[in-house]
């Protein structure tokens, strides 16, 4: 986390979630109830032009794949597995590098109270044309266009399209 810190230093979510790690006492479990660390997946298409969005069934909004770290503090390997678990894609690869973080408000449901998530993203490629399967986290999935995202309203993935899109 410390380069990507480095490159984003006065960034929000970034002074959020480094404050984040130093002060909860168990950062990537989600007993943590005031917040806790996810990994999510930028899941772009072999080609690079498409990435893979879920109808998130509790959140009813358009996300990237992703989850709970789950005490597992290697967010990369949790990215991948949630991106696996969430698409059914069998040949994924992730890059090493942090890609995103984002720090966002999950409101109470049932018997859980409001906490944060303190989301780190990894890019996750395709490595071919594998059909996706909806799992039970999903109302749907769908395969859109990185340049469809540059102007959404969600400040989120409209920063990671443009991230994407300005890649050298």
């Amino acid at each position: 986390m410390c380069r990507y810190a480095d490159q984003y230093a006065g960034e929000v979510h970034v002074a959020a979630c480094l404050a984040f790690l130093d002060e909860a006492a168990r950062p990537f479990d989600r007993e943590q109830l005031d917040g806790h660390f996810t990994g999510s997946a930028w899941l772009v298409s072999a080609d690079g032009e498409k990435v893979l969005l879920t109808h998130h069934c509790k959140l009813k909004r358009w996300l990237q794949l992703g989850g709970h770290a789950d005490g597992d503090s290697d967010l990369a390997a949790v990215a991948l597995r949630e991106a696996h678990e969430e698409s059914g894609l069998m040949h994924l690869r992730v890059e090493p590098e942090i890609f995103d973080v984002d720090r966002h408000w999950i409101p109470e449901r049932k018997s859980e109270p409001g906490h944060w998530h303190h989301d780190v993203r990894y890019v996750i490629w395709a490595t071919v044309d594998d059909a996706f399967v909806v799992s039970d986290e999903s109302l749907e999935l769908a395969w859109v266009s990185i340049h469809q995202l540059v102007d959404v309203e969600n400040e989120s993935l409209r920063r990671m399209a443009r991230k994407w899109m300005t890649r050298s």
